[in-house]
């Protein structure tokens, strides 16, 4: 074999290695985030952001930590009239009622729906790291997926941005009090474990596409929101 061929044969292989590490890995190995299961089995893997640990997918558990099944409202006048705890499948993961949150059980057990302020304590370390975001929303939010926006430090603006906290927050949108869905692929909500002051309400996180902050607000106890867990 002459030195054209050897060479040629030497560019095809390292090109076939650079293939295979590209490619034939998936995200989540490249990273070799570890796991958590929930008891219905649903793996989420986890991650440590500044003093916290949390999952990196929405929960999507139709039991709560104790086996008991969590009711499934799919249909939508039987959902509006609802004032005990039930979900419903969302686009990534599920989506609960405050009522779920409230028994205390939804998430596995070591784990737990987080408070305002523990959402605030993501948000203040977040923002203290940015990384190659040049906002909180930005760097919490997935670089896939969400709507691009020409707002300087939007999500939407300039995915290839998003996610430097690697928390991979996703556009699920809600599900309202009269069973409709909403802002699914352009919002996502979160629930805190934390009423409003008069307890009639609770509090959740809000973020879409043209956001740059990570803003808690708060909305009826009967609307149906994502949940991200954080480890006792």
């Amino acid at each position: 074999m002459n030195i054209k061929n050897r060479m040629t044969v030497f560019i095809r292989m390292v090109l076939g290695f650079a293939i295979v590490l590209c490619f034939g890995c998936s995200k989540e190995d490249s990273i070799n985030l570890p796991t958590v299961k929930d008891v219905d089995g649903n793996a989420y893997h986890i991650i440590t952001i500044g003093t916290q640990t949390w999952m990196v997918e929405n929960l999507a558990t139709s039991k709560y930590a104790d086996g008991t099944n969590i009711p499934l409202v799919s249909e939508k006048t039987a959902w509006s009239k609802l004032s005990t705890p039930g979900y419903c499948k969302g686009t990534f993961g599920s989506l609960y009622n405050w009522y779920t949150v409230n028994t205390g059980k939804l998430a596995p057990t070591g784990w737990h729906v987080p408070t305002d302020t523990e959402w605030t304590t993501l948000r203040n370390y977040v923002n203290a790291h940015l990384g190659t975001s040049s906002s909180v929303a930005k760097a919490i939010a997935a670089n896939t997926v969400w709507p691009t926006n020409n707002t300087i430090g939007a999500i939407g603006n300039d995915l290839t941005k998003n996610n430097s906290s690697g928390f991979n927050a996703l556009p699920g949108g809600f599900r309202d009090d009269d069973g409709s869905f909403y802002g699914i692929g352009y919002m996502g909500l979160w629930w805190c474990s934390t009423q409003d002051y008069r307890n009639v309400n609770a509090q959740n996180i809000f973020i879409s596409s043209s956001d740059t902050d990570l803003p808690i607000t708060t909305n009826p106890k009967s609307r149906g929101m994502a949940i991200r867990c954080i480890k006792d």
